[in-house]
């Protein structure tokens, strides 16, 4: 057992070596005063400087958070409205029906999801800019929220639905005081989710953005293209941490929402 013990660990060490060694390697660089990703000549912030002194590119930045913002408080909104409608269906076949079209937007490479976007913008006359990638993204983001809100939902005792209805609480109050308080820690970790994926997001955001609208998954992509230059790995070093700081919220959001059950569990 101790051998498989050590086994196990020395393989998910080379793992998180192999995909986190090429992030550090970018991070690294991102200091480097020789303007290279070969020889480290000596520790610098120019190139940092170079991404805020960037108008055009703090206008990107500014876009990119706004549409993550944005399609993260309208995907959780309609996501909670799902997972509710999933819950209370009564019938078993319909449940599973509309939880398999749910899961299926989630497993769908995002190549495919951007193309079809793409040709849905194109036959309805949407423009493709910030419209097109604020749908987009609302669109794939609503699916997460559901599975972050639907085991929140599955925990809470229907006692306590009853118990409010017995009291005289209307349909409205018993989901206002009940239901989505006692939901909210998954409700939070979709947002934080949804925000994480919309700031992420490259594949699906190339198909449906247009001239004169970009976000930073896209420009690094275009940026990169055009040769090596370290104000990408400033840029990509920024975006990365800022992902981080999202994950760790997305954490202690979880944490917050397992406590109660290991209070219940010491009463």
């Amino acid at each position: 057992m101790k051998r498989n013990n050590k086994l196990s660990t020395i393989y998910l060490a080379v793992v998180f070596f192999i995909l986190y060694a090429p992030i550090f390697y970018l991070v690294y660089y991102s200091f480097n005063s020789g303007g290279t990703m070969y020889n480290f000549e000596g520790f610098t912030l120019e190139w940092y400087k170079e991404v805020f002194q960037d108008t055009r590119l703090l206008i990107i930045v500014l876009n990119t958070l706004i549409i993550a913002l944005l399609s993260a408080a309208i995907s959780t909104i309609i996501g909670v409205m799902g997972a509710l409608a999933i819950t209370y269906v009564k019938r078993h076949q319909v449940k599973h029906t509309l939880l398999s079209l749910n899961n299926v937007l989630i497993v769908s490479p995002d190549v495919i999801i951007g193309a079809s976007f793409l040709i849905l913008f194109t036959m309805i006359g949407i423009k493709l800019g910030f419209t097109s990638v604020l749908l987009s993204h609302i669109a794939f983001s609503v699916p997460i929220v559901v599975i972050m809100v639907l085991p929140k939902l599955q925990e809470m005792s229907p006692t306590l639905i009853d118990a409010a209805r017995d009291l005289g609480a209307s349909r409205w109050g018993v989901l206002s005081k009940v239901i989505l308080p006692f939901i909210s820690p998954g409700i939070f970790a979709g947002f934080f989710m949804a925000l994480t994926y919309s700031l992420d997001d490259f594949a699906v955001t190339f198909f449906v953005t247009g001239n004169g609208f970009s976000t930073l998954s896209v420009e690094i992509y275009s940026l990169a293209r055009q040769g090596i230059s370290l104000t990408i790995n400033a840029l990509s070093t920024l975006l990365f941490f800022f992902t981080i700081l999202l994950v760790i919220g997305y954490y202690f959001i979880n944490q917050r929402n397992n406590r109660p059950n290991r209070v219940g569990v010491g009463k």
